[in-house]
């Protein structure tokens, strides 16, 4: 009896296929739990990525539109507030002054407003000055001023830096014309001065530089100045400007007035654009996420 029922017991792990209709259910009711609790876990998988990616596009949306307003805000902030100083663009004037009196021509143009002809021409024009009279012109070109209040003061500067005393410019000129703001200044020793004149310097500063220069005739405003102070020196009839009622000058300068007036402006665009970039779009976020 023990015999049978020990057989009887083991059969079913020495005969590897199924002798009864039991043997089929078990696994598949072994199996089953496992598949149906398998579902479940898919199904909210994928509600949970369908939620994440509905909520991830207003939140796209939002951040696009969001520095999409922030970089327009910049950009105008740019376009239209002041410039401000750096050193490396702003500089050329300051060259002017450290580098001293050019040795081999009497022009610094540092502008690059005049071509080879008129430095070949005014090299000529007052290097036979100085040999005949003795007085050296020089002649200055720049784009900005920064450091001063106008051409005047400059001239004087460089006047002061190249020439520290008064012997040494004595019978020295400076001539300084500041393309930007189309205006000039002449400056020099004692000697230099009595030689030419105050009418012909007086003239030469409202006529020749700052017409001439409103027109961007650049070449010939400082070449006909230079024309104009060697005959002032030889003694000989003014050659005369451009005559000032057929080229009115006009200021580049605004008032008071209209520069406050466009600072005011400037910070209400500014800062509207400002509230537009951060308020709006979170104002409409949370206006659609209260509405999921």
């Amino acid at each position: 009896m023990e015999t049978l029922l020990s057989s009887h017991a083991l059969s079913p792990l020495l005969n590897p296929k199924p002798s009864s209709s039991k043997s089929h259910l078990l696994p598949s009711l072994q199996t089953r739990p496992d598949s149906l609790s398998f579902i479940p876990k898919t199904i909210t998988s994928s509600l949970k990525k369908h939620t994440f990616e509905s909520l991830s596009v207003p939140n796209s949306w939002f951040i696009h539109a969001q520095q999409g307003l922030a970089a327009l805000a910049l950009s105008l902030a740019l376009n239209f507030s002041p410039l401000l100083y750096t050193g490396n663009a702003q500089a050329s004037e300051f060259d002017v002054l450290y580098e001293g009196p050019p040795k081999e021509s009497y022009i610094f143009d540092d502008a690059g407003v005049l071509s080879r002809v008129t430095k070949s021409d005014l090299k000529q024009l007052l290097s036979d000055l100085e040999s005949r009279k003795n007085f050296k012109i020089n002649f200055v070109t720049v784009r900005k001023l920064t450091s001063k209040a106008d051409a005047f003061e400059y001239a004087d500067q460089v006047l002061e830096k190249w020439y520290p005393s008064i012997e040494d410019g004595n019978n020295k000129g400076i001539v300084v014309l500041v393309t930007s703001q189309k205006e000039g200044a002449i400056t020099g020793g004692p000697a230099f001065i009595q030689a030419v004149g105050e009418n012909v310097l007086d003239a030469t500063v409202s006529e020749n530089l700052p017409v001439l220069a409103t027109e961007e005739k650049y070449n010939e405003a400082i070449y006909s100045s230079a024309k104009r102070l060697v005959a002032a020196i030889d003694g000989l009839p003014d050659p005369g400007g451009p005559r000032a009622n057929e080229n009115k000058r006009e200021s580049n300068f605004k008032s008071r007035e209209e520069t406050d007036e466009k600072r005011g402006q400037f910070t209400l665009v500014v800062g509207g654009l400002l509230v537009i970039a951060f308020v709006v779009p979170m104002a409409q976020y949370y206006a659609y996420v209260s509405k999921k």
